[in-house]
């Protein structure tokens, strides 16, 4: 008896242990993250070393990390902090983790590839960081493999370029800020017109951006991808900067801080540009931009950001020009057959983001905006072939109204088990267009109307709803998400003598699935699938009585993230994409027409390698092929689709007093018309960036086009006549890219 009670006491705290051990291995660690001054870090990624198991902070900066067990080693990383190493203890399952994070420069070590569908996102956040957006043309070719080009003067937006597409200015591609849509439906120009400029570059705080259409959240335009600049809710301190250059270029930048109280912060961005140009004729180009920022931050109960824009811009333009015509020396690179193109816009715009902490792992996010919208253009794309006298200039005017609001009710970190953890989210919300007077004019000189094309008032709203979850067991990640849109087109023709009022409505069923493995903390596999849509013209709807309304999209994607080293990342992707519908431009008539299915079939390559604590290098290699599946073989490319693109660069950052960067960008020769007969040249561009830090001043130098490449900025396989010409010619017609371009650059921080 005495024996059996000597080992029953030996035993004892054995089997205490055990069931310590078995109570702390069914527990999850759950604490907060913040950084040295007591603020919350969101998307702080966690990672259990010992078991595989992955987090990251929510808004408040709160985590949950189960099946952690004694002794774990569990990581927390975030960019531009130094990474956080936990050695788990018992009394850390009773208590909620405080980690404070050690800021630190940015640096590739800090990254780690967490399962989240967007992954790439915080790698690229780097490159932003590295090397920030120095103009409004930057903000979108920071998208890994997305290229832009400008055709008309400066103000006018940007022609895209992403996955094989040639979206024009924005039928394939959603683009938003903090959640407000830029991309304008039944625009004056062309369908899913997306016109940034009214965004001052220096307040951009990250580029969201994610390839394909596998986002509940993401609705119309979302096929090849999504693009959602997040703005500065505040800044640490004031800044004013000038930059002055060739082509008679002024820039002038402010950054204000007028409001530092506890929870509250506020500050006021101005921006004013003025250039001339290359052009022989003066751009005259003018921009201005004001914004109002306020954000309030009662941590773990809410957070409040109003903002309020305003934006106009004019400008002259000498357009697209006739190979021919240089050829002949009837003009030069830079010169012009109809220098009275040009335009002017503006945009005002009122934002409202509101997220309320409902519990611990609760949240409830709405945001409102409103817009008012002008738009006014002149162009020439025929010159005289359609007029012989007066010629074929046009005019296109709108004045829109946009509003629309959405909320999200968010669950995150619910526990099924001792291993799973499920998250949900789900949101509803509507945007209303309401554009007047929608124009095209046959015009002379700007001044007189020669005919009306078309005149009406378009009514579009959009109603929409999604559910999107995740379900984390293991190493796995499921993804499934459904997103359902309804959308209602009135279009008032104007130009009809009686009352002509058409409408159609039309609702779309788009679901989604996202699988992601994580083989370990560094190494993340992906397989993504769904459907997405565009929608289409409401003058094309309803003329065509409801068909083709909202063209369906079929995605897959199937790659790899990896970081083999500290200092390397490594990303491959191959995709494919099917359209029930595609657009084509149409040369001489300068808009966007619907044509048949399409397929592309891409493979993607990136790398991103910090080779010191100051040199960062990036690349990023895009093939694509592109077709027409209604077509016979020959007669099935799709014009201006872009096969081959490549993107890159360096980064020097805190060398001594200096930084810089010096970037390239690559677009492959690629079929301008649907035979291939006609072909729209490549070119190599690269530009070049130099800072010096003294103190809170910094000088720079900005030489875009730095080797002076003469390259085509836009291509368009257009049939024209000029005016001496007694038959008409389809050719390359083209914008000139800029020439050697360079800029001083001083600003001061106080």
């Amino acid at each position: 008896m005495k024996y059996s009670c000597k080992w029953a006491l030996r035993l004892l705290p054995v089997l205490s242990l055990l069931l310590v051990s078995t109570t702390i291995r069914a527990q999850s660690l759950k604490g907060k993250v913040t950084d040295n001054n007591g603020v919350a870090l969101e998307n702080v990624g966690i990672f259990n070393r010992t078991s595989g198991q992955h987090s990251h902070t929510n808004l408040s900066g709160s985590f949950s990390l189960p099946s952690t067990q004694v002794n774990d080693s569990v990581y927390f990383s975030n960019l531009g902090f130094k990474t956080f190493v936990l050695v788990v203890e018992p009394k850390h399952f009773n208590e909620n983790v405080q980690i404070a994070l050690e800021e630190s420069s940015i640096n590739l070590d800090q990254v780690e590839v967490i399962s989240k569908v967007d992954a790439m996102n915080r790698i690229v956040k780097i490159d932003i960081q590295n090397d920030p957006v120095k103009s409004s043309q930057e903000i979108l070719r920071k998208v890994p493999g997305l290229l832009i080009g400008q055709h008309a003067g400066g103000g006018k937006a940007e022609q895209i370029f992403l996955r094989g597409f040639d979206i024009d200015h924005g039928t394939d591609v959603a683009i938003s800020v903090d959640g407000m849509p830029v991309n304008m439906v039944s625009h004056a120009h062309g369908q899913g017109y997306a016109d940034l400029h009214f965004v001052i570059p220096e307040t951009i705080n990250n580029i969201n951006f994610g390839k394909g259409l596998y986002y509940a959240d993401q609705g119309n335009f979302n096929t090849a991808g999504y693009v959602d600049l997040s703005l500065k809710k505040s800044i640490d301190e004031s800044m004013v900067s000038y930059e002055a250059g060739q082509f008679n270029t002024n820039r002038f930048v402010g950054l204000f801080k007028v409001l530092e109280d506890g929870k509250s912060d506020a500050y006021l961005a101005s921006e004013v540009y003025l250039t001339a140009g290359p052009f022989d004729s003066p751009q005259n180009f003018n921009r201005i931009n004001v914004l109002g920022r306020y954000n309030y931050r009662d941590i773990g109960k809410e957070e409040l950001t109003l903002t309020a824009s305003h934006f106009q811009s004019k400008w002259d333009a000498s357009g697209q020009i006739p190979q021919r015509a240089v050829d002949q020396n009837v003009i030069g690179r830079f010169g012009a057959i109809d220098d009275t193109e040009g335009g002017q816009t503006s945009r005002t715009n009122v934002m409202l983001n509101h997220t309320k902490f409902l519990g611990e792992d609760q949240f409830l996010k709405t945001r409102a905006f409103i817009s008012k919208y002008d738009f006014e253009l002149f162009s020439n794309f025929t010159f005289f072939l359609e007029d012989p006298i007066n010629g074929d200039q046009i005019r296109q005017y709108e004045d829109r109204t946009i509003m629309g609001t959405e909320t999200v009710f968010e669950q995150i970190n619910i526990t099924v088990g001792e291993d799973d953890i499920v998250s949900y989210s789900a949101g509803v919300g509507f945007r209303s267009d309401n554009v007047d007077d929608v124009t095209l004019e046959h015009t002379l000189n700007r001044k007189t109307v020669l005919e009306q094309y078309a005149f009406g008032d378009v009514d579009e709203t959009n109603m929409y709803g999604f559910v999107d979850a995740e379900y984390k067991t293991g190493n796995w990640t499921f993804n499934p998400s459904v997103r359902l849109d309804y959308f209602n087109f009135d279009y008032e023709n104007k130009l009809s003598e009686l009352y002509d009022n058409k409408s159609e409505s039309k609702a779309k069923v788009s679901p989604k699935l996202n699988t992601l493995y994580s083989v370990n903390r560094n190494w993340q596999l992906f397989l993504k699938t769904g459907l997405g849509f565009h929608s289409n013209d409401t003058r094309v709807v309803t003329a065509n009585e409801g068909r083709d309304v909202l063209p369906t999209a079929y995605g897959v994607d199937l790659g790899t993230i990896i970081k083999p080293a500290d200092k390397l990342v490594l990303n491959a992707t191959l995709w494919g994409l099917l359209l029930d519908q595609e657009f084509v431009y149409v040369g001489d008539a300068g808009i966007v027409e619907p044509s048949g299915k399409t397929r592309r079939l891409g493979l993607e390559l990136g790398g991103r390698y910090q080779v010191l604590n100051w040199l960062y290098l990036y690349s990023d290699v895009n093939y694509t092929y592109a077709r027409s599946t209604e077509e016979t073989d020959g007669e099935d490319y799709i014009p201006l689709a872009p096969d081959f693109t490549a993107v890159g660069g360096l980064s020097i950052t805190d060398l001594g007093n200096f930084s810089g960067n010096l970037n390239y960008r690559y677009l492959g020769d690629r079929a301008a018309n649907e035979d291939n007969s006609i072909v729209a040249e490549g070119y190599f561009v690269t530009d070049l960036h130099l800072n010096y830090h003294i103190k809170n001043w910094t000088v720079g130098v900005i030489a875009e086009n730095l080797f002076d490449t003469e390259w085509n900025e836009t291509q368009f396989a257009t049939e024209s006549r000029l005016f001496n010409e007694t038959a008409s010619v389809e050719e390359i017609h083209f914008t000139p890219g800029t020439p050697f371009y360079l800029r001083g650059k001083v600003s001061v921080r106080f």
